[in-house]
C-alpha cells in the first residue's frame, strides 16, 4: 500500500513540473536515466554476488553460529556476515524471523539485521563513487558499531 502512495505522490510531483517547466522536467529525467545507466552494472554485480553468498549460506548454519549461548562472539560473528551480505529490508526481516525460528538469539539476529540493512562492504566502491571513500568509510563504521548498541539493547530487553 505504501508503495502506490509513494508512486502516486512521485506521479503527481512529476505532472505538476512537467506544467510549471517542461525542459528542466525533461532534462531532469534524461540525467535520472544516465545515473541509472552508470549505477546498473555495478549494481547487477553486487546482486550477483549477493546471490552466490545468499545460496552458500543456509539459515541452519548460520543459526548454529550465532544460538542464544553465543555470546560476543555470535554477536560479532553475525555483524560481520551482515556486513558482507545484502538484501532488502524485508527480507532481512523475514530472514531474522526464520534464525529466532532456529534457536538464534535475539541480540545476535539484531545485530544481523541492523548491518544487512546499514552496512554495505560490497557497495562500498559504488557508495564511494558518489560520496567519497573517507565518507562511505564513516558512515559504515559507525552503523557497524551501532549495530553493536543495539544488540545489547534487545539483548538487555529481550534477553
Amino acid at each position: 500500500m505504501t508503495s502506490y502512495i509513494l508512486y502516486t505522490i512521485c506521479t503527481v510531483l512529476l505532472v505538476i513540473s512537467f506544467l510549471k517547466d517542461k525542459n528542466k522536467t525533461k532534462l531532469a529525467i534524461k540525467n535520472g536515466l544516465k545515473s541509472f545507466e552508470a549505477i546498473m552494472p555495478q549494481f547487477l554485480f553486487i546482486i550477483i554476488i549477493v546471490g552466490i553468498i545468499l545460496s552458500t549460506i543456509d539459515t541452519q548454519t548460520i543459526s548454529s553460529f550465532i544460538g542464544k549461548e553465543s555470546g560476543l562472539f555470535g554477536i560479532a560473528f553475525s555483524s560481520i556476515i551482515g556486513s558482507i551480505t545484502m538484501m532488502p529490508t524485508f527480507v532481512a526481516f523475514s530472514t531474522g524471523d526464520s534464525l529466532l525460528k532456529s534457536g538464534a538469539g535475539y541480540p545476535q539476529v539484531a545485530a544481523l539485521i541492523s548491518t544487512l540493512t546499514m552496512v554495505g562492504v560490497l557497495t562500498f566502491s559504488l557508495e564511494a563513487k558518489y560520496i567519497g571513500k573517507r565518507a562511505a568509510f564513516f558512515r559504515n563504521f559507525f552503523a557497524f558499531l551501532f549495530a553493536f548498541i543495539v544488540a545489547f539493547f534487545v539483548g538487555g530487553i529481550l534477553g
